[in-house]
């Protein structure tokens, strides 16, 4: 029998974990737009170590290997930032990206009190965000340089598809 994916808030001890997995999983992402200073690849584990810390992290593990991640946090405006949304490359197409992705939004809606949700996405990623309803407000360009767009959906919209 084997092992289910849980999915739940990132501890302080996660942090080496979540380092090393956005490492690889942002590196398709780098290649797609040959640029690899993005800033999955650029952070630091102590900047990780003070997302974990200080934002809403969650984490889906496979008994004690971490296999994906998600972060969030309250912008100014009210809005949750969502990013770094990664699954390890052998389990991405099973959901769990999904499911990060709506644990996060749960947490930023329910704890944080956020009315809105957005995130930069690039066109590899469409698909997942659009399926849970997220729609294009627009088009970004990062300080790494990499153009991005730019997609939102509302807190009620959240409550009718999680």
């Amino acid at each position: 029998m084997g092992m289910s994916v849980t999915i739940s808030a990132a501890a302080e001890q996660d942090a080496e974990q979540i380092f090393r997995l956005q490492y690889l999983c942002f590196q398709s992402e780098a290649a797609l737009y040959g640029n690899y200073r993005i800033d999955p690849l650029v952070q630091t584990l102590d900047s990780v170590r003070e997302e974990v810390a200080g934002d809403c992290v969650f984490v889906a593990r496979l008994g004690d290997e971490i296999v994906g991640s998600v972060h969030g946090r309250i912008t100014e405006d009210g809005a949750a930032a969502i990013g770094k949304l990664c699954v390890h490359p052998r389990l991405q197409g099973h959901g769990i990206g999904a499911r990060l992705l709506k644990a996060a939004e749960a947490a930023l809606a329910g704890e944080r009190g956020a009315r809105t949700f957005r995130l930069h996405a690039s066109e590899s990623n469409l698909r997942l965000y659009s399926k849970v309803g997220y729609q294009r407000v627009g088009t970004s360009r990062g300080a790494d340089g990499v153009p991005m767009i730019v997609l939102e959906k509302t807190a009620e919209t959240y409550a009718t598809t999680a």
